[in-house]
């Protein structure tokens, strides 16, 4: 009697997208998309336009104030973000 081999649907899942180059992309959107999780709803409310480029968090805020609190807390939030993922997608984030 032969045996199969048996693996997880999500290993097989995630080398499927490795193989085909869309592991970054769907860990990208899965990382601005934690943004307001990660960050809380009162800061999620002051931020718009929240985008990755050249693995630099871009975030667009509508708050001088906040912008400036969250500049000193940046390397926290790169931190958890890729904690949230799972990966090192980021390595710094920019306030705008």
């Amino acid at each position: 009697m032969f045996q199969r081999e048996v693996k997880n649907i999500r290993d097989l899942v995630m080398q499927n997208l490795r193989i085909n180059g869309l592991e970054t992309p769907l860990q990208q959107k899965r990382l601005v998309e934690a943004w307001p999780e990660v960050v809380g709803e009162e800061v999620a409310r002051y931020s718009f336009n929240v985008y990755i480029q050249n693995q630099t968090l871009f975030v667009h805020l509508s708050s001088a104030a906040l912008r400036h609190e969250l500049m000193i807390r940046r390397y926290e939030y790169v931190r958890m973000l890729n904690q949230y993922v799972g990966a090192d997608i980021i390595v710094d984030i920019r306030f705008c």
